[in-house]
């Protein structure tokens, strides 16, 4: 029995020592530990054995048992090990291979020139506001003194939900919410960017959906060539220190006096072309003093208070800006036209 033991022992650790994989190995294990293995069923012969041989077969049984898993054990390492290595091998990166370029989007152009509007008027001391565009028809029109059947409504043809709600027709609402919310008793100075909606047909100069600025400017003595200065700064900021301004007479309802602001054409420099009409100019907003009833109806004394309002739309500026000659190039999503504005 002894020498079968021995010769256990030496065929397991050969084959042990051979063993190319995990699954050969576990093989070997079960062959010569399992309980039909090779060492359990020399042990069961055991019984056979005298009392005085029984303890030494027993010990070197155990013996064997124990280099057969100690080599079994150290194989697994040495296998996991090299198992490790060809996997590693076999996933390796090249990082000497040049990396694929990502392609990384940037802000809209619209939202570009919301942006630089706000950083502008922000480094001037404005606030920047935001409001509802699901707005009430009081402040959407009764509160900038455009009462239920007054004409000048026909001038922005209105999305109605209710008869009571719309789709808001300019940003001028968040003036009119932000005087009420200061109750008439500290000066307003702030800008409202966003969405508006008006019933329009859509074509390269018009949209049904487009976006305007408005500022506002409420305080004791303010006075019509303050707006002219801040109009002024924002036209040579935006368009060029070249560029020189020129207010004219107009009508808005919630402004009196009230002003179109134009800009001297960057193509001719005010001598006169096809894209200025041959004008010079170019319309580009509309401002003017705030009207007193305004003012009133927001709880402000229009005999202590004075201010003066403004508002542009982003689109067209982008478009003189930019050249842009089809409005509809802003919403239609064309990758090949946005990526001409991308911001590195």
């Amino acid at each position: 029995m002894k020498e079968q033991l021995k010769t256990i022992q030496k065929d397991a650790l050969e084959e042990i020592s051979n063993a190319e994989d995990m699954k050969e190995l576990q093989a070997i294990k079960v062959a010569f530990l399992g309980k039909k293995g090779s060492l359990t069923q020399v042990l069961r012969g055991m019984g056979k054995l005298s009392k005085e041989e029984r303890p030494v077969i027993g010990e070197l049984a155990n013996q064997v048992r124990e280099g057969i898993t100690a080599a079994l054990e150290e194989k697994t390492t040495s296998l996991e090990k090299l198992e490790m290595e060809q996997q590693l091998q076999n996933e390796a990166i090249d990082i000497t291979l040049p990396g694929r370029p990502v392609k990384v989007g940037g802000p809209h152009l619209l939202t570009q020139i919301i942006e630089e509007i706000e950083d502008l008027f922000i480094g001037m001391g404005y606030e920047v506001r935001e409001g509802p565009e699901v707005e009430t028809d009081y402040f959407n029109f009764e509160a900038l003194n455009l009462p239920k059947g007054h004409p000048a409504r026909d001038m922005q043809d209105t999305f109605y939900i209710t008869n009571e709600l719309l789709m808001r027709t300019h940003t001028s609402p968040v003036q009119a919410r932000t005087m009420q919310e200061y109750q008439g008793i500290k000066p307003v100075k702030m800008i409202c960017p966003g969405k508006v909606y008006r019933r329009d047909t859509d074509d390269a100069t018009h949209s049904h959906q487009f976006t305007q600025i408005e500022g506002l400017y409420v305080d004791k003595n303010v006075r019509m060539s303050d707006l002219k200065g801040t109009l002024n700064t924002f036209a040579k900021k935006t368009f060029g220190e070249d560029r020189e301004i020129r207010l004219r007479p107009s009508y808005f309802p919630f402004t009196e006096p009230s002003v179109e602001m134009d800009i001297s054409c960057k193509v001719c420099r005010g001598e006169g072309c096809s894209v200025c009409k041959e004008t010079g100019w170019i319309e580009i907003l509309g401002g003017g003093m705030v009207h007193p009833n305004v003012l009133s109806m927001a709880g402000y004394d229009p005999d202590v208070y004075t201010g003066f309002a403004f508002g542009m739309g982003p689109d067209r500026i982008a478009m003189l800006k930019y050249g842009v000659e089809d409005i509809r190039h802003f919403y239609t999503n064309d990758i090949r036209f946005l990526k001409q504005f991308h911001q590195a």
